[in-house]
């Protein structure tokens, strides 16, 4: 009996590890590939202790891996260490290495990047795809952002709208910002950051062509600061030619991006349309009996709840003009066509969408009936 309860024990304490270190989650991350692209989800804005967070660089690493991530990026200031006396770390690229080899095993790239820290018109901004960090460190902001440039770093904005910074909450493109811009020293920006959404800051990024960033700029645990409140962390999908770094990298710096934070989508209509066309699929078409009632079942294929409204000249049977198809669900429409037909194009505006401030994309699927 004694040798029993031992073997009942040890299986029970082997299993409990493995579940420690489970990397599947229910709150693992979805989004469709679109036509000539492959989707990677990216959280390039993060912090642990060897800065100003509050989790070792592994901690990250099996986080992202739970949430089915693609790529991420370990962005330690360079100017603020409040944990510095407790660890002291004279190479900036530690947190980089240590996350590295978390993943070596594991489908996850780590970008090596590092956040340069200042106060405003500075502000804040994140240069990824560095090959040292310790070169950043230099006391004029300017002379950071050139050696950024000179080891071939995206450099993207920071919470330009960050209301600590600009008490207002809206983004000021300083002389600073145009110089980096004009001298190719900044590419992209946040119109996400953790759960802030900033319409200004889009309208900047269109009208200066910077790449539309969404990040978590995590310093606790997802699961504290999102997971337990029933969201998911604030991402970028980049829409690469393949999953490598070199694909990565290239497709930021084109502007091959949609930022998302749950049912906020927010990117270029060239992405955001395609990406969301290919989220909904059309599982069936056709006709109740006797009637010319169209049903139509819808499947959500990504993690977004997609809200919709009625662009179309048919009215719906069913429900309001207004929809929603939740993440990962279907939904039945019934559209009454007013007479049997072989196909209909499906026209929807897409309303937690954004290609602009205050402006949503309209989305059309071509539907054959059975």
């Amino acid at each position: 009996m004694k040798n029993t309860a031992l073997l009942l024990g040890l299986i029970c304490s082997f299993q409990f590890v493995n579940a420690q270190h489970s990397h599947s989650s229910e709150h693992a991350l979805t989004y469709p590939n679109i036509e000539g692209y492959v989707t990677l989800k990216t959280d390039l804005h993060m912090h642990t202790v060897f800065s100003d967070g509050n989790v070792w660089p592994t901690i990250r690493v099996q986080e992202a891996l739970r949430e089915n991530l693609d790529a991420i990026s370990l962005t330690e200031h360079l100017e603020y260490l409040p944990h510095k006396e407790d660890i002291p770390h004279p190479d900036r690229n530690r947190s980089y290495e240590l996350a590295l080899a978390e993943a070596k095993e594991h489908d996850l790239l780590i970008v090596n990047g590092s956040e340069i820290t200042r106060s405003a018109p500075m502000g804040h901004n994140n240069a990824v795809f560095i090959t040292d960090a310790n070169k950043l460190v230099a006391k004029k902001a300017e002379t950071a952002f050139s050696e950024a440039k000179k080891q071939g770093a995206f450099v993207f904005w920071n919470h330009p709208a960050w209301h600590a910074q600009n008490p207002k909450g809206n983004p000021i493109l300083s002389a600073f910002q145009k110089e980096r811009i004009k001298k190719g020293e900044l590419h992209g920006i946040e119109v996400i950051n953790s759960v802030d959404y900033s319409e200004e800051s889009l309208a900047l990024a269109l009208e200066q062509n910077l790449t539309i960033m969404g990040t978590s700029d995590i310093h606790g645990l997802i699961d504290w600061d999102y997971t337990e409140y029933g969201k998911n962390r604030p991402i970028t999908l980049v829409f690469a030619e393949e999953k490598n770094l070199e694909g990565l990298q290239k497709a930021l710096f084109q502007g091959n991006t949609v930022a998302v934070f749950n049912s906020l989508l927010v990117g270029k209509p060239e992405f955001l349309k395609p990406l969301i066309h290919a989220s909904i699929k059309v599982n069936k078409a056709e006709y109740l009996p006797k009637t010319q009632v169209l049903e139509v079942e819808l499947e959500n294929v990504s993690s977004s709840d997609l809200l919709f409204e009625n662009q179309m000249q048919y009215g719906f049977y069913n429900s309001s003009p207004v929809f929603e198809v939740a993440a990962q669900s279907t939904y039945t429409l019934m559209i009454k066509t007013l007479e049997e037909k072989p196909s209909i194009n499906l026209k929807l505006k897409a309303l937690g969408a954004f290609t602009a401030p205050k402006q949503s994309p309209i989305v059309e699927w071509k539907i054959t009936i059975e």
